[in-house]
């Protein structure tokens, strides 16, 4: 049965779970701060989306894809959020960090459509 990434977050090492499947799921983890909770509050509200509040930190899960609009963002925090700002105030992340303009930044969980937005050139 598969389960979600958050699924081993509060157990102990002995109690964690190892799978060895491709999830798909990606996510930011970020230290508890004002601009952290504006972000988990707009994120919060989008459908299959799960935001975990720890102590000290915030976690924000998906599937597939997470997509952090700034203005979105900015009308939550009161002033303006950049792709820059955003990646400062996340500690860390997994999946493939896209910043695809000026105005939104993707998270993917599957490499093959991230790859769509990432040039290599020879």
């Amino acid at each position: 049965m598969s389960q979600t990434h958050t699924y081993n977050i509060f157990k102990p090492m002995k109690d964690v779970t190892f799978e060895e499947t491709v999830s798909h799921q990606c996510g930011v983890t970020m230290n508890d701060s004002v601009e952290a909770r504006a972000i988990a509050e707009v994120m919060g509200a989008k459908p299959g989306i799960s935001v975990t509040y720890m102590p000290a930190m915030i976690r924000i899960d998906g599937e597939g894809k997470l997509i952090f609009k700034m203005d979105e963002i900015s009308e939550a925090l009161g002033r303006p959020m950049t792709p820059h700002l955003f990646e400062i105030s996340t500690s860390t992340h997994y999946g493939r960090m896209v910043m695809v303009d000026d105005e939104t930044v993707v998270l993917f969980g599957d490499m093959n459509e991230a790859m769509e937005f990432i040039r290599y050139d020879d």
